[in-house]
Parts: C-alpha cells; sequence; structure tokens
C-alpha cells in the first residue's frame, strides 16, 4: 500500500526564548504539534501558532531562474558557515516570499531527510535543476566538497543570469518602442484621419496620392481593427507555439538571428561565453572534458553552436586536441581558440576559459549599451517616419490650398 506523502505547511508562530524576550517569525512544518515541539528545541516556549495565509498574487507566482540562482547562491553560503544541509533548508526556505519556491526547497527538505542525496533530490525536479546542475552537485558530494561546488554553481547561475538579462535588455527595448509606434499610428488612423477626412470633402479637389493611401489605409483600420488586432495575436501565439513544439523552426530562428545586424554579434558573443564558462566550470569540478562538451552542448542556447560542440566533443573523444577541434568547427572566434590552446599548453584550461567567458560577457555588455545609443537615433527615424508620414498626408492638402489662394 503506497503511503501518501505529508502535506508541509508554512506556519507563523509566537513564542518566548530563554531571555524572556518575545520573539515570533515563520516556519515550515506537517503539523502545529511538530512545529510546537520543533520550536522548543531551539529554546523557544511556543504560544500562538498558525497557518500562514498565501495571498492570491504569490500562490500563482512561478519560480524563476533567478530563484534558483538566489538558493544556489544561500546554499553555498550556508555550507561554507558549516549549517547543516537540513537546517539549511529551513533557513533558505523561510526566506523565499514565492509560496512555490518555498514548496519547493520544503520538498528537496523532505528527499534529503528521507536518505536521498542532494544529487538525486535535485533530479526530481528537472524543470528547475538542469542536467548540469545535478551533475555538479553529485560531484561535489562524491568528492567531500559539496561546499565548494555549491559556489561554483552559484557563480555560473550569476554570471548566466547576468548575460540573459543582458540579452533581453538588448532585445526588449527595440520592440517595445515599436509596438507603441504601431500603437499611436493605429490611433491616429482610427481617431485622428476620419476627423481630416470629413475636412477634405468640402474641398472638392483632387488630393494628392500619398493622402489618398493613408485615407484607403484608415478605412481598412476602422473597418476591420478588430480582426486585424486578432490576427496580429494570434500570429503571436502561432509563432511562440511553433517555437515551442517545432524544432526546425528553433533552428531556423537561431541560424537567422545570428545573422542580424547588432543583435547577431550580441547573440554570437553570448553563445561564446556561455559556452567558456559552462566547460570552465565543469572542467574545474573535476568532470572528464569529453562528458563536460556534453552539459555545454545544451547550455550554449543557439542549434549552430550546439552542433559545433557536438563535433567536438567526437572529435576530442578521438584524441584531437580541444583547441583544433574548436578551430576546425568554424564556429568560434580566433581569440577564444587561441586562449584555449594556451589553456591546454600551460594545463590552466579552466582558469584560460574563464578569461574568455569573462571578456565575452564584457563584449555583451559593451554591445548592449551601444546598442542602445544606437538605437535612440534609429527609434526617431522610425518614429518620424510613422507619425511624421501620417500627419505630413493630412497637411499636404492644406499646403497645396495655401499655394493656389
Amino acid at each position: 500500500m503506497a503511503v501518501k506523502p505529508t502535506k508541509v505547511e508554512n506556519y507563523s508562530w509566537e513564542g518566548v526564548d530563554r531571555k524572556g524576550s518575545k520573539v515570533s517569525g515563520e516556519i515550515s512544518g506537517v503539523s502545529i504539534p511538530l512545529i510546537k515541539a520543533q520550536l522548543r528545541k531551539q529554546g523557544i516556549a511556543p504560544g500562538k501558532v498558525r497557518k500562514r495565509s498565501i495571498s492570491i498574487l504569490a500562490r500563482g507566482k512561478k519560480i524563476k531562474s533567478g530563484d534558483i540562482s538566489m538558493f544556489t547562491r544561500q546554499m553555498a553560503t550556508m555550507m561554507k558557515a558549516g549549517v547543516p544541509l537540513l537546517q539549511s533548508f529551513d533557513i533558505i526556505g523561510e526566506g523565499f516570499q514565492n509560496s512555490n519556491m518555498r514548496k519547493l526547497v520544503d520538498s528537496l527538505k523532505q528527499e534529503v531527510a528521507a536518505g536521498n542525496s542532494f544529487a538525486s533530490s535535485l533530479q526530481k525536479h528537472p524543470l528547475y535543476f538542469d542536467e548540469l546542475y545535478c551533475n555538479l552537485v553529485n560531484a561535489g558530494e562524491q568528492a567531500g566538497a559539496l561546499e565548494t561546488l555549491l559556489d561554483r554553481v552559484a557563480t555560473y547561475k550569476e554570471k548566466t543570469e547576468a548575460l540573459r538579462a543582458k540579452i533581453k535588455k538588448a532585445m526588449t527595448y527595440p520592440i517595445a518602442v515599436v509596438c507603441v509606434a504601431l500603437i499611436v499610428s493605429a490611433i491616429l488612423l482610427i481617431k485622428v484621419v476620419p476627423q481630416f477626412q470629413s475636412v477634405f470633402e468640402n474641398f472638392n479637389a483632387e488630393l494628392p496620392a500619398f493622402t489618398l493611401m493613408v485615407i484607403n489605409l484608415s478605412v481598412v483600420v476602422q473597418e476591420w481593427w478588430f480582426i486585424l488586432l486578432i490576427l496580429v495575436i494570434a500570429l503571436i501565439f502561432a509563432v511562440k507555439h511553433l517555437h515551442k513544439r517545432n524544432q526546425k523552426f528553433r533552428d531556423f530562428v537561431d541560424r537567422a538571428l545570428l545573422k542580424f545586424p547588432v543583435i547577431g554579434a550580441i547573440l554570437y558573443k553570448s553563445a561564446v561565453a556561455r559556452y567558456a564558462r559552462t566547460l570552465s566550470t565543469t572542467f574545474s569540478a573535476g568532470v572528464p572534458l569529453v562528458e563536460a562538451l556534453d552539459s555545454v552542448a545544451g547550455a550554449t542556447g543557439n542549434i549552430v553552436f550546439k552542433n559545433a560542440v557536438k563535433k567536438i566533443k567526437q572529435d576530442v573523444s578521438t584524441g584531437t586536441q580541444l583547441n583544433l577541434s574548436m578551430r576546425s568547427s568554424g564556429v568560434f572566434p580566433s581569440l577564444a581558440i587561441q586562449m584555449t590552446s594556451i589553456g591546454e599548453e600551460s594545463g590552466a584550461l579552466d582558469e584560460m576559459l574563464d578569461k574568455v567567458a569573462t571578456f565575452y560577457e564584457d563584449e555583451v555588455d559593451n554591445l548592449v549599451d551601444s546598442l542602445t545609443s544606437l538605437m535612440e537615433p534609429m527609434i526617431m527615424a522610425v518614429l518620424g517616419v510613422l507619425v511624421g508620414g501620417l500627419v505630413i498626408a493630412m497637411y499636404l492638402p492644406i499646403f497645396k490650398l495655401g499655394s493656389v489662394v
């Protein structure tokens, strides 16, 4: 007969410590009696203990990669401070306001308390802890250096998150401005152009071709705006669904984005940085190079680099040097190849790869700043063409009429 898993809840408590001072806090557990027993072990005389209410907004909040990064850093800090693993889960779990993250930490605690290893407990949550993460933690447990490996994983996650944030910043700004420009143009076509159209009807004169084109566009938008809006939303959802479900479409998007001006350079250098950062982290953790390349292939985030890393793995497994394999792939920049070669010759491959990752992360940061500066005049040009073009189209007949008078 299967044993029903015990549900862990969050409780708020009030009590008195050994000095007689009133104290309060929050704690996770399965029942009020067990919570009180746990508080007594900590030297606290429990008073009121009740379930912690969770707001509707907090209940539906998803676990983000930043939450996992913070959890990893806190676990590394606790391990370095000598705090026992189970107690670390309690302390870290109470610090998260995200109820789903608290449940995840409580679930890990229950798994470890039942006798499972930390790595095997993490493997039961593949949505939040990938194969690379679990393998590094497992290597730390096997070597008796969990705190060191957790620190490396935490650094890796933080660097990856910072890189992802930079790319998101580069992509979000121009998209947001173009969307605003389109919305403003739609409002002008629906609300402003019809007002001018009624005025032009009293002119009894031939209108310029540009003005007629804008008026006809306005008529279409007025009559079909709802259908057009549904089509745009449907197109967005269709692209997202296709990107999620269709591997060939994702591969096409990955290759196409690398060819985009400026954006392509950012994505290219970020992929090189992720490759170097991941390989440096795994290799320094004592993972054999061929096995490390398995994790690196998925971490690059682009099909072009993923295929290149798979080919590099095949070459390295037959005895070819890493730098020669990278060169033959035709994907990696010469600086990364030369630094890798120096690292292999000096026996400090992990350090050199770390320097490569840091260099290209800085390059991505500089490119994002340059893109922001470059986008400002480009955005002004887009706004001028869209909004200014509509305004000019409406005033052309007035200018023509004035010249005639």
